[in-house]
This record gives structure tokens, sequence and C-alpha cells, in this order.
């Protein structure tokens, strides 16, 4: 289907102009019309090349949550002051920064005005749009509640964006240190070490092991250095593609689920994102079970899925949430449990779901402020093991030729 570049006018004389996939002029003018505009010109779109992202760089190609959150709140308004839901598209699709997001919103309208659903015509793009927004808005069209379930999704992706900021704030200041002891210890490596090299093989000095390995990675930076990006990237390239095989997965999310001073944040985190996703998915009216499975397919961690999706089987089965949830107390705290079951034995779900995420939010915004001086004095120690590793090796060899003279 050709996309065409158009100009049109309204009866107020407003110009406007865009671009739609349609099959013709005339189906382009009968769109046109359904707005309320009159086509004066219109020309096929040339196709542009268009890079495409490698997989292990797909993380390059998408769409920022608070993009996403600032687009579901104005559309809100939109929709509150009477607009209709193509107009209110194509006012939010000119308001947008990001070409790819722009283009999205706009197929979405061109869906709606051919007479798709809203829900159908965002679950054509699940990389943008996660299944909770796809349900989320499929329950709210049907109730005729759009609005307020907008709402919903609204404050559940600003909690999200409050508590990733956190985290993100907090790793700051050990990324920053660690950036800058990395690259120090590659100049070093490719100014230093070779200058060294040359002194102790003109002495002639039996190099120790440690010392030989420093010297060796030295020697390759200073005749290869020009490979140093390509490595770095060829590392995150790897990186991303071993993280989405099963067995990689399996092991970076155990590795992190049990690193010291991290592994509580991170257990804290995941529980505060379950309950509150859980919380506004009942709240807006989906059945407990299609929820926990909406829930489970939203998690990044492998075990924290398999646990909501084993829970959702067993709920299914007439189970309640808390006791299903029992066996993996290792992974959520006795709290969430406790306060589940008092939910389910009063009917009020939904409400202390909401209380209990906000608790877990807290903590999270808590444990995060002390982060950064509970990181500082490990991160000393670690630069002054590798400072003190890189001395000894080099400094090792001048001792023993000094014991020799």
């Amino acid at each position: 289907m050709p996309r065409y570049l158009y100009s049109a006018k309204n009866r107020q004389g407003e110009l406007k102009k865009g671009s739609l996939n349609v099959i013709d002029k005339h189906d382009l003018a009968k769109s046109l019309r359904a707005e309320g505009y009159v086509l004066i010109s219109a020309d096929i779109e040339k196709k542009k090349l268009r890079i495409k992202v490698p997989k292990g760089l797909s993380f390059l190609d998408r769409v920022s949550l608070t993009e996403k959150s600032m687009f579901v709140r104005n559309l809100q308004v939109m929709i509150a002051s009477g607009i209709p839901l193509p107009r209110a598209l194509n006012i939010l699709s000119e308001q947008t920064k990001t070409k790819k997001f722009k283009k999205i919103v706009l197929n979405i309208r061109e869906n709606i005005i051919k007479g798709s659903s809203f829900s159908d015509a965002v679950s054509n793009y699940k990389n943008v749009f996660a299944e909770i927004f796809v349900n989320m808005i499929k329950v709210g069209e049907e109730s005729g509640t759009l609005e307020e379930t907008l709402g919903v999704l609204n404050n559940q992706m600003e909690k999200e964006y409050e508590l990733k900021s956190k985290i993100l704030g907090a790793l700051i200041y050990p990324a920053v240190i660690l950036t800058a002891m990395f690259f120090v210890g590659i100049i070093m490596l490719i100014v230093v070490v070779p200058e060294l090299s040359k002194l102790f093989t003109d002495l002639g000095i039996e190099l120790p092991f440690t010392t030989r390995v420093v010297i060796g990675i030295g020697d390759f930076l200073s005749k290869y250095w020009y490979t140093l990006p390509f490595l770095f990237m060829g590392s995150i390239v790897l990186f991303n593609v071993s993280i989405k095989t099963t067995n990689g997965k399996k092991i970076f999310d155990k590795i992190t689920l049990n690193i010291p001073l991290i592994s509580a944040i991170i257990k804290k985190t995941y529980a505060a994102r379950t309950i509150r996703t859980l919380s506004s998915l009942v709240s807006a009216g989906i059945p407990i079970v299609r929820s926990l499975e909406i829930v489970a397919g939203g998690l990044n961690n492998i075990y924290y899925k398999q646990a909501i999706m084993t829970v959702s089987k067993k709920v299914q089965t007439g189970q309640k949430i808390a006791e299903a949830l029992e066996p993996y107390s290792d992974l959520y705290p006795s709290l969430v449990i406790q306060m589940i079951r008092v939910g389910e034995e009063t009917g009020k779900t939904s409400s202390i779901l909401a209380k209990l995420a906000d608790f877990f939010e807290t903590e999270v915004a808590n444990a995060t402020k002390n982060l950064s001086a509970i990181i500082e004095p490990v991160l000393m120690l670690v630069i002054g093991t590798v400072i003190g590793f890189f001395a000894i090796s080099m400094i090792q060899p001048i001792y023993s030729m000094l014991d020799g003279v």
C-alpha cells in the first residue's frame, strides 16, 4: 500500500499537511473527508533507506517509557475534552519528537479510521505497547470507561518511571567511578606498560607470571588499540544476544538475585512492580487469572516470570493467590503473601495491592538513597585491589633486580 504526502483544508481554511498509507488518492480523499478536510494535493512518498538495528543492539531502537507516559497522559486529557480519537492521535503525532513513535501513532490512527478498535490497532505494536496496555485499553473500550482506564495506565507508567529513575540515579555514581577506572587502566596499559616492558627486556630480568600477563595485555593494546571500539561493541552485542537465550537468561537472572547489597533491592523492585501491575489490572476489571498472566508477561526476570505463571495456573484450579505464592517466599517477602491473604479474605484485594505497592516503592526509594554510601567502600576496595595488583606486578621485578645488585 503506497504512502501519500498530502495537503488539505477544512471549512475554516486551516491548512493541514501529512502522510497516510492508502490504496489510492480516492481513498485518501475519503479518509480526509471523514475528518472534515478537503484534499488539495497528494503525491506518493518516495521510500527512504532504513537501516535495520541489529538484534544485539535492539535496545537502541526502543520508544522510551517517558514518551509513552506523555502519550497516555495527553490522550486522556483530549478524550476527556471530547476530541474524537483519530483527531487526538493526529495531534499527538505532531507533538511526538521520535520519528519511530510518530509513525506508529499515525498508523494506529489510520487503522482506527478504517474500522479497527483502538486496542486492536495498538496490539500490532507489542514491541512498543506492553500486554497490560493492550488489555486495559480493550477493557476500557468494552466498558465505556476509556478515559478512566487511561488514567490508571498513566498512574502505572508514572510509578514505573519513578522506580526506574531512583534505581538508575543510585547507580550513576558507581558507574562513573568504574568507567573512569576502566579508561585510566586502558591508558596505563597502552602508554606506561610497554615502556616498562622495554626496560625489563633490556635488563634481562626474569618476570613473574602476573607481570607477564599485564605486559602481554599492554603490548596487545598498544599495537592494536584501534580494535578497542570493536571489542567494546562486540561485547555489548554478545551480552545482549546471550541473555536472550534461555540458558543465558537463567544464568544472568540467577546472578542478579544473588549479588550482595543489590539482590535485596532487586527483590523489592520486582515485588513492587508485580503488585502495582496486578493492582492496576484488577481495578480495571480484568479477571484475576488473566491479570496474573499479563503480569508474568511483563516481568523480565525468568524466575519471577515462572513463579507468577505457576501461581496463575494454581489460581485457575481454585487456589487463593496467597496460598499459591507461599512456595516462592524466597522471591516475594512474607509481607506480600500476608497482605494478599488479608485482601482476599476481606474482598479488598485491589486497594490492598495498591497500598502494598506504595509501601514497597517507598522501600526501594529508601534503599537506593543509601546505596551510594554502601557501594562507596566496596568500590574503594575494588579499586585498591586492581591498583595493588597492577603495582605489585610491575614493581616486583624492580625489587628483584635491586636484591640482585
